[in-house]
């Protein structure tokens, strides 16, 4: 004889489940949408195509990435679009130097983060990057710890950014 509290748990996961596929679908189908002669970001950083955005966190023109999310290159470009985005470089200021996205703003991962994001809009989107993906997975879940509702970060990094084809400035 089958347990029905067992029945019962497993619907609710299949509906979860069905929902969240069907949001994945539609998240997919608005960036197949969007043609490669897109306008530049907002922050005038030149980006990855759109047309290899994975359906994971991708994000539309109706939705931003959930907070805390993961985006691959096509992903993250797409999602800088979205008004009022800053976008947040955590590496170290030689780094920085180096090589950003246009329009990032510098705050080390490595230094006093806390004091660097203290002043900054807690509901204001972040698009966040390091040169991998680990600082800036770690800086995420601090922002996420100080109460911020609205970040994501790049996947791979810087790295992956310029293996995509976007663009960095130096200075």
């Amino acid at each position: 004889m089958r347990d029905n509290s067992t029945r019962q748990k497993a619907i609710p996961m299949t509906r979860h489940l069905t929902s969240t596929a069907a949001a994945l679908t539609l998240a997919i189908a608005a960036l197949a949408g969007c043609s490669g002669n897109d306008p530049a970001p907002s922050a005038s950083a030149a980006s990855p195509s759109a047309s290899s955005a994975s359906g994971a966190g991708a994000a539309s023109a109706t939705a931003a990435p959930a907070n805390g999310a993961t985006l691959d290159a096509a992903a993250f470009a797409a999602a800088l679009k979205a008004p009022h985005t800053t976008i947040l470089d955590v590496r170290t200021p030689a780094e920085f130097a180096s090589g950003h996205l246009e329009g990032a703003v510098n705050a080390d991962i490595e230094g006093d983060f806390a004091a660097a994001i203290a002043d900054l809009d807690k509901a204001a989107p972040y698009a966040v990057y390091c040169r991998s993906g680990n600082r800036s997975a770690i800086a995420v879940q601090a922002m996420q710890q100080a109460g911020f509702t609205a970040t994501y970060h790049l996947d791979g990094g810087i790295t992956a950014w310029q293996a995509a084809g976007g663009t960095v400035v130096t200075g």
